[in-house]
């Protein structure tokens, strides 16, 4: 499957767009069941369906799953979350054998019912061919990513081999992840044990050494802003964002300025000194070049 990011750009799926779905919520809620009214009577209509919804408790839980799904489309949160829904949902037609045809159908519907909603408000012409613009991006994203997940689940049943690299693929994932979760506990816990370093820090400005107190309290204030930002750039990654290198040439350079405070502070040699002075310059360097760079790509 192609990267989430990736398909919502070839689709030209803007932040603007996305701000339109969230302003046509509130409408959406308001007329949710007779979307899912006409959506569910095609379904009962459709061959095949009437012996698959034998029972009542699984008709009950896919058509709330259906209104939720309908629901997310205008929920303004697009991430890799939302991605891997996508991807599970294709997964679970393709195990009980739900062709493909169906689903191309029943996002049809639903894009008709909500076109005739938005058709019924008193918005401008302008305004509102943006908000039906939004909603086929969207939901030609949702129809894009189901109708991929199904391709693949069709192929890995009949390759041996596909389905050995999807485990490598789905294992790889995973390590990926719980890894990710231990980078984020580990972030937590250095955090914690910067604010112990800052308290010290205090006390020994209030124990009366003044001088040293300030420049260790501040260059414990410096390692914090750091880890914190490392904190978010990390939660940004797993949110579908772009891992931005800049972070953590700021890391080395911020360790560098708290390493030339306290070297003055105690009165070390000039040579280490200018050693450390050097080494800010050149990482600072480093630091604007790569910053440059990453906001040329933003």
């Amino acid at each position: 499957m192609r990267p989430f990011k990736e398909i919502k750009h070839d689709y030209r799926f803007t932040a603007e767009y996305e701000q339109r779905l969230i302003e046509m919520r509130p409408l959406m809620e308001e007329h949710v069941d007779d979307v899912m009214s006409t959506l569910s009577l095609w379904i009962m209509g459709t061959k095949g369906a009437a012996k698959f919804f034998t029972d009542e408790t699984r008709q009950t839980h896919v058509f709330t799953a259906q209104k939720k799904w309908f629901l997310d489309l205008f929920s303004g949160n697009y991430d890799n979350h939302y991605y891997e829904n996508l991807i599970r949902i294709g997964s679970v037609h393709v195990k009980y054998s739900v062709d493909a045809h169906y689903m191309n159908r029943a996002v049809n519907i639903v894009r008709n019912a909500s076109i005739d909603i938005l058709q019924r408000t008193e918005e401008s012409k302008e305004e509102l061919s943006k908000k039906i613009i939004a909603l086929d991006k969207i939901l030609d994203i949702n129809l894009d990513v189901i109708t991929s997940s199904y391709i693949e689940e069709e192929v890995k049943s009949f390759s041996p081999v596909y389905k050995v690299k999807s485990a490598l693929i789905d294992f790889s994932e995973r390590f990926s992840q719980a890894m990710n979760l231990v980078l984020i506990l580990a972030l937590i816990g250095l955090t914690f044990g910067v604010v112990w370093l800052f308290i010290i820090d205090v006390g020994r400005l209030l124990s009366g050494d003044l001088a040293q107190g300030i420049i260790s309290a501040l260059g414990s204030i410096l390692m914090l802003w750091v880890i914190i930002e490392l904190l978010n750039t990390e939660i940004a990654h797993l949110k579908g964002g772009k891992f931005y290198i800049s972070v953590f040439i700021g890391v080395a350079l911020v360790t560098i300025i708290r390493e030339t405070m306290i070297a003055t502070l105690k009165h070390e040699s000039p040579t280490v000194v200018y050693y450390l002075i050097s080494a800010i310059l050149v990482i600072g360097f480093v630091y604007w070049l790569v910053s440059k760079a990453e906001e040329k790509k933003r």
